[in-house]
């Protein structure tokens, strides 16, 4: 397999022509190399349209929904990072590409140390690795702030922890339909919410769920 023909072709077929076209991203699409983030076992299928199995049951995001992420939160490199559910770590090497500082939480210990070693090997120096529940936040104010995995609702704690400026992006909802959102916090108590797309993707572990009682 010629692996930088099919990451041109991932970036071509799949990323650009699904509303990427930020060209500081999408270069650095072909920097971070997408296929020291897999498993071994999957690795032929590193640049494919669709998620991948990773260690402890988790998914790995499709290629173009991880860069519609990183896109949407538009970050300036002076800015810090709350990033919840580490995964592999690609998502967080990207970001630490376009940010000062990353903090990544991964609940999952199997999980966190796939992600050590991926961003060891890539060189990746500004992301500090927590294993951890996120589910209501992080300690902390945050820039932007990338959930990569669903919620059915969005915590209050998540919300008050972006700084007036700051962005959220995050899957919202519950199966069959989930919506990824980018919000952000024009002041003290009004935010903004702006729709990306509708997907299907793993529910984060613990997260709040919403009450089904009616009064």
């Amino acid at each position: 397999m010629d692996i930088e023909q099919t990451r041109f072709n991932m970036i071509e077929q799949q990323i650009r022509p699904w509303g990427v076209s930020d060209p500081a991203l999408l270069t650095l699409l072909t920097v971070v190399k997408r296929e020291q983030f897999v498993p071994e076992y999957v690795r032929a299928l590193a640049f494919a349209d669709t998620e991948l199995p990773l260690p402890d049951g988790q998914n790995m995001l499709p290629p173009k929904t991880e860069a519609r992420l990183v896109q949407a939160l538009a970050l300036a490199p002076h800015e810090h990072v709350l990033q919840i559910g580490t995964g592999s770590g690609h998502v967080a090497a990207l970001l630490a590409h376009c940010a000062a500082q990353v903090i990544s939480v991964e609940i999952s210990p199997v999980l966190l140390r796939f992600a050590h070693a991926n961003l060891a090997r890539s060189g990746i120096h500004n992301v500090e690795l927590v294993q951890g529940n996120a589910a209501q936040g992080w300690p902390g104010q945050y820039d932007a702030i990338c959930l990569c995995a669903s919620l059915p609702v969005i915590p209050r704690t998540l919300l008050d922890q972006l700084k007036i400026g700051g962005r959220l992006v995050v899957f919202i909802g519950e199966a069959p339909v989930m919506q990824a959102q980018c919000i952000t916090r024009r002041t003290q108590h009004d935010y903004t919410t702006l729709s990306l797309f509708e997907t299907l993707v793993t529910p984060l572990m613990l997260a709040t769920q919403p009450s089904h009682f009616i009064f």
